[in-house]
């Protein structure tokens, strides 16, 4: 993970060289599904589908995806929103992010390793409704800024949390939705339990997405039974050869 973070930080540097005159507000204009509103209105389990071709711990999952037509296929299965890895380690380009936005109708969220406000704007530009900001990788007042800066912008942010002092730092922002990841970051080890542990501990009026390790639908009624109903799937809907019965089956329809 710290090899990663560090080629991010070479990645914004870069970024930041060619993008001085980058503004947001080129962009906040433009209209954009509310990923809030998707996460809380409709009957759960309520899914976001992601799209990535490979992932750090498993590699390849489904190298030659296509992600336009993968979103669209989730849209079809009855996704509310879409997930999309931008970074390279997952074999993600921004270009997939503006694909899928321009495909699909749903709130799309930018899942990366974000570490500056340009990042933000960035996604924004491609179609972000969302931005994924990970806790684990951020001091205390950077993840303040930017959740403030994602809020002003337009862009829901959704703060990632794998342990309960992570949790206590999410719940000092004015974040909305909460992750929490089963998964940790440095093992890569799944444990369900860390989403039974953590998502009594959110107030009510903060929205709980299980990222993580959900693969059938007993993982979601797992999880459901200690209140949790919005699910990040990523690995099992990429590798399904047919994520449309993948995601009615995940729903509890067939």
């Amino acid at each position: 993970m710290h090899t990663i973070v560090e080629r991010k930080r070479e990645e914004i540097a870069s970024l930041l060289r060619e993008f001085h005159l980058f503004r947001a507000e080129e962009y906040q204009g433009n209209e954009r599904p509310s990923f809030l509103s998707s996460l809380t209105m409709g009957l759960p389990p309520r899914i976001i589908a992601e799209v990535k071709r490979a992932s750090p711990s498993k590699g390849a999952l489904n190298p030659s995806l296509d992600p336009a037509n993968q979103a669209c296929l989730y849209q079809k299965g009855g996704a509310v929103a879409v997930s999309v890895l931008t970074d390279s380690h997952f074999q993600g380009t921004l270009g997939d992010l503006r694909a899928v936005a321009d495909a699909v109708d749903l709130p799309v969220l930018r899942k990366d390793f974000i570490l500056d406000p340009v990042q933000l704007i960035e996604g924004l530009a491609a179609g972000a409704s969302a931005v994924l900001l990970i806790i684990a990788i951020l001091d205390g007042d950077t993840v303040g800024r930017l959740v403030e800066e994602a809020l002003r912008m337009g862009l829901e942010p959704l703060l990632e949390v794998h342990s309960e002092g992570e949790l206590e730092v999410a719940l000092s922002t004015r974040a909305r939705v909460i992750g929490i990841n089963s998964r940790d970051l440095r093992t890569f080890e799944v444990d369900l339990g860390v989403v039974e542990a953590l998502a009594p501990l959110v107030p009510q009026d903060r929205v709980v997405v299980a990222e993580s390790g959900v693969s059938n639908r007993r993982d979601m009624e797992r999880l459901m039974a200690v209140g949790v109903e919005n699910f990040l799937v990523g690995e099992a809907l990429v590798s399904a050869s047919d994520p449309v019965a993948k995601l009615r089956e995940l729903k509890g329809y067939g």
